[in-house]
């Protein structure tokens, strides 16, 4: 009786077969060639060179936008008032005659620059006003207390008067900072 051939169909004739890259002890590799290790190796060092460069272009793109955000952050929008007095009757006259609080942001240093805090502090002037019948409030001229360089204090008197002969007066004092040109930043 005749066994078929090892690794073969029945019948085929010949003793086990090798294949093409195997051995008996399993698969073998070729070495690299010269060119080849060339290749991959220029291959690593263009994608070393590529993320490098893609990482130098993120960083200094990335720090000019930081860069420009700060210093925008803190730049004023238009020209300051000549004057801290005038800084603060402008300021004045857009939160309690005008209740414009769009306007009053627009003359508020950068550092205090709320449009909703602003905008709240308006809506409470008009509450406390429309309390009482008529009113109509007028203000001291405002004088400078104290002013050191780019910074002054300036101090005014607020009087509410309303059409029954109510009167409220409040004295308030701003901080006022020069930066091309006078900017209100506190009120007490």
């Amino acid at each position: 009786m005749t066994q078929p051939p090892y690794g073969g169909p029945a019948g085929s004739s010949g003793g086990p077969r090798e294949v093409p890259g195997t051995t008996s002890s399993g698969p073998q590799h070729a070495a690299p060639t010269a060119s080849a290790t060339r290749r991959g190796t220029r291959n690593r060092r263009g994608v070393t060179i590529a993320s490098v460069v893609l990482a130098a272009t993120v960083l200094l793109c990335g720090g000019g936008g930081v860069t420009a955000f700060v210093a925008l952050r803190n730049a004023e929008n238009g020209e300051g008032a000549t004057e801290p007095t005038i800084a603060v009757e402008n300021f004045m006259t857009a939160v309690y005659r005008d209740h414009d609080p769009s306007r009053a942001t627009r003359l508020v240093c950068s550092a205090a620059r709320d449009e909703k805090k602003i905008a709240a502090k308006v809506a409470e002037v008009e509450r406390y006003s429309a309390a009482y019948a008529g009113p109509r409030f007028r203000w001291s001229s405002p004088s400078v207390d104290n002013q050191n360089g780019d910074r002054a204090t300036v101090s005014t008197t607020v009087t509410m008067t309303t059409s029954d002969e109510k009167v409220a007066d409040q004295d308030l004092r701003f901080t006022v900072v020069r930066k091309r040109g006078w900017w209100v930043c506190d009120v007490n």
